[in-house]
């Protein structure tokens, strides 16, 4: 009886580092795609009916401000805007018109990115959007893309990656942290979990 008892405790263990060495192998195959799409940037599109940038550094705002003074859309939202910063304060960043002034929103709801998504949707609708352009850093566009994507599926969505200055500055050691740690988000995400990260993104 024991034996047998042994014998599968054995074919257990041995299911079980089967299926973790292979878990672990398709996590490693996702994650080494994932990092080489987080630093690549690539060219604006040439032109959307909007502009969401999600906040969270300095140069994704300014990135966005500019592809408003570009024309590249007439309308631009910032989502997760800090309380009490306003139109002055980034206006520091991007000199704008008054026309352009106006037709920027600043949202200050957001504390997360599944909290950025419904921000900006119903802002895009009643702007009555088809496309929009995304801005947000490199290694945050999928997860981005996927929330904004659920909260407005029927509007094309386009990316525009800002290279975060963390990732340019740190250790080759601290930038694999910071790309492993978004990556597992983005898999929370892909699985139903965004509930669960609003609470640690808004801590």
């Amino acid at each position: 009886m024991e034996a047998r008892w042994l014998r599968y405790a054995r074919r257990g263990l041995t299911a079980a580092s089967i299926a973790l060495l292979g878990g672990g192998a398709l996590w490693g195959v996702g994650f080494a795609r994932f990092n080489s799409m987080a630093r690549h940037t690539g060219a604006p599109p040439a032109a959307a009916d909007g502009i969401v940038v999600l906040t969270g550094g300095a140069d994704r705002i300014e990135t966005a401000l500019r592809l408003l003074v570009e024309g590249r859309a007439p309308y631009l939202m910032v989502s997760g805007v800090a309380r009490g910063a306003d139109m002055a304060d980034l206006m520091r960043r991007v000199p704008l018109d008054a026309d352009q002034a106006s037709r920027v929103t600043l949202g200050h709801a957001a504390q997360s990115t599944s909290g950025n998504a419904a921000e900006t949707a119903p802002w895009a609708r009643a702007h009555h959007m088809r496309r929009l352009i995304v801005v947000t850093a490199g290694y945050h566009v999928p997860r981005a893309l996927l929330e904004v994507r659920r909260a407005l599926p029927d509007v094309e969505l386009q990316a525009v990656a800002v290279q975060s200055p963390a990732l340019r500055s740190a250790p080759p050691a601290a930038s694999v942290r910071v790309l492993a740690a978004e990556y597992d988000k983005l898999l929370a995400v892909w699985l139903g979990l965004s509930r669960l990260l609003e609470t640690k993104e808004a801590s």
